[in-house]
């Protein structure tokens, strides 16, 4: 399965992400094995909001800074191979050359990369009279191709025998900028549904015609105000709107935290890359009940070894807080992602203790 490679090339400097640092100290923080030291992040954007829970409950119990600068994927990858920042997020995992950077850039013990940010992209839908649609991979590939053109279609009605299709023309939504969002989708659709998807996977929208908007939102208010819309957004910013229950095997998923994470635990690990890497090829075209494969599965990435011991401290500490079920349920509560699983965190958890130092003091 193809690996995404979204945003390799925007890169801004580290200095940056020092306007997106919390600071927190005090007698509580005194149990904290890390100690008053900084450490910078930097990378996906997707994770800005789950950062920002993460750091802000971290810091409740820990001495410190911790900044995260959301540059996106691209950026934070290369800050990170470079030596730029301590740590950095990423909706897509290294790629070979990354791989062999990040190796040199973390040298003995290699790099660290699991996934801790689940997010399931919903489908979501205005259509006049109708609140519940059930559609196949395939038929939801040919809406987005632009080969299937009214709501009330054969193939849609078959998925939906109970439910009044209008004869209301099809106005798919599409991201008009580069995005990871976009990327899972096409990702999705490539893997599920390849027939009807013809398309190279890519972060930018590969069919002409239909409707663009700018960012998550644009899509989101697109669809709203539109008529007979159908559009994709992360699962959190559907709102109020219709969202498709997506066809996999012989039944019908409708997204929840706990279907989203389940595709991790369907997917191949990607081998070859060093004992602490936790990369996935997701598995798009399950057919395993209670899956919903439309994911962005985001990953961080930090070193087994760094010349600062206290820093570390700092990066292991903050770390498995992140994986914790306390942070992943922070994660969830305030940016609407889907918390990993116990079997998950169970495996990257080895992987984090790894993080430390060969220097003995700072």
């Amino acid at each position: 399965m193809k690996r995404s490679t979204l945003g390799r090339a925007l890169v801004l400097p580290t200095t940056a992400a020092l306007a997106f640092g919390l600071v927190a100290c005090g007698s509580a923080n005194e149990e904290s094995g890390s100690g008053g030291v900084t450490i910078n992040g930097a990378g996906a954007s997707s994770q800005e909001a789950a950062q920002n829970a993460w750091r802000t409950g971290f810091l409740e119990n820990n001495d410190g800074t911790i900044n995260y600068d959301p540059v996106g994927s691209g950026g934070g990858r290369e800050q990170f191979t470079t030596g730029g920042v301590e740590f950095a997020g990423s909706d897509a995992y290294l790629d070979d050359e990354e791989v062999k950077a990040a190796q040199e850039r973390c040298g003995e013990g290699g790099f660290v990369e699991i996934p801790a940010y689940v997010s399931p992209v919903a489908l979501i839908t205005n259509i006049e009279g109708v609140d519940s649609l059930k559609l196949k991979p395939g038929t939801i590939a040919k809406i987005f191709n632009q080969k299937i053109t009214k709501w009330n279609d054969p193939e849609i009605a078959e998925s939906n025998p109970n439910v009044d299709l209008p004869d209301t023309t099809i106005v798919p939504v599409n991201r008009a900028d580069e995005s990871g969002t976009t990327e899972n989708f096409v990702e999705y659709l490539k893997a599920a549904a390849p027939e009807q998807w013809p398309h190279e996977v890519s972060g930018n929208w590969p069919v002409d015609g239909g409707e663009a908007a700018q960012g998550t939102s644009g899509v989101v208010q697109a669809v709203k105000n539109g008529s007979g819309t159908i559009g994709y957004a992360d699962a959190s910013r559907a709102g109020d709107l219709t969202t498709v229950e997506v066809g996999v095997g012989d039944e019908f998923v409708q997204y929840s935290p706990e279907a989203a994470s389940a595709v991790l635990d369907v997917s191949e690990r990607v081998e070859g890359r060093g004992e602490h890497s936790f990369a996935f090829d997701l598995a798009r075209d399950t057919t395993e009940s209670g899956t919903y494969p439309i994911v962005l599965v985001s990953y961080l990435l930090a070193c087994s070894n760094y010349d600062n011991a206290d820093k570390a401290t700092m990066v292991k500490d903050y770390l498995n807080y992140v994986v914790s079920a306390e942070g992943q349920k922070v994660a969830a509560e305030q940016a609407g992602s889907a918390p990993i699983s116990d079997d998950l965190r169970s495996k990257v958890q080895p992987a984090i203790e790894s993080i430390g130092s060969s220097n003995s003091g700072s």
